[in-house]
């Protein structure tokens, strides 16, 4: 009796683990990496935070993701390379994906100059910074018209 007790518990943890391990699907090397630069993007570098829209309710605009926008704040004192918008990042229109993890790698745009605040001079490892790019390539980018709203100035979020 008491074995038969056994046997069934080995069994019914071997179900249970292979029910858990079974039901995601393998991810690709390019999907972890996709997924670790959402990581990256959302947690840690908090990208959205410059690069997206915000609602009236000041959430995210979702639809408009890491599609720039002009900030909504400035310096305390006078900044002369201050951006006082926030470029599109999504899809990454203009970068190749080696100049873009130089980019992240070293703060440095390819012309050389580091990015102009408020945006950080990031440090990435190659790893991390494929990964970034690997993101953002993923994002689908604004049409012709949101990019030029955003270049205007409007508020993306609260237009049609």
């Amino acid at each position: 009796m008491r074995s038969n007790l056994i046997v069934v518990a080995v069994a019914a943890g071997l179900c249970l683990m292979t029910i858990s391990n079974g039901f995601s699907a393998p991810r690709s090397k390019a999907q972890a990496q996709t997924a670790r630069g959402e990581y990256l993007v959302k947690a840690i570098g908090q990208c959205g935070d410059c690069h997206t829209p915000f609602t009236m309710t000041g959430g995210f605009a979702m639809n408009k993701w890491l599609q720039g926008k002009k900030l909504e704040f400035g310096p305390l004192v006078p900044v002369p390379i201050w951006a006082d918008t926030a470029p599109n990042i999504a899809g990454l229109p203009g970068w190749d994906t080696e100049k873009a993890m130089q980019f992240f790698m070293t703060g440095l745009a390819p012309n050389g100059q580091p990015a102009r605040p408020p945006m950080p001079p990031y440090k990435m490892n190659r790893a991390d910074a494929e990964a970034v790019v690997a993101y953002l390539k993923s994002l689908k980018p604004p049409s012709a018209q949101e990019a030029k709203q955003v270049t205007e100035g409007e508020h993306p979020a609260m237009t049609k």
